[in-house]
């Protein structure tokens, strides 16, 4: 089964209702910015995979939970 990561509830809201422009890659668990919400299969720029999806993508796919802020 794919891992899945928790988020920030706060990163989340802020690509959602902000200028904020993140993204998961979903082999590392690395952030990437510039990714449009539905990106797909960006390049990671820490291992190289083409695994970096927009954190909404991400989260319709079930590969992210949202962590409460503290």
């Amino acid at each position: 089964m794919p891992e899945v990561y928790e988020v920030p509830q706060s990163m989340i809201e802020a690509n959602m209702f902000g200028m904020e422009n993140e993204g998961i890659c979903l082999a590392c668990g690395e952030y990437r910015g510039g990714c449009e919400p539905d990106a797909e299969n960006y390049p990671c720029e820490c291992c190289g995979e083409n695994e970096v999806f927009g954190l909404e993508q991400a989260l319709l796919m079930g590969r992210i939970t949202l962590l409460e802020d503290q």
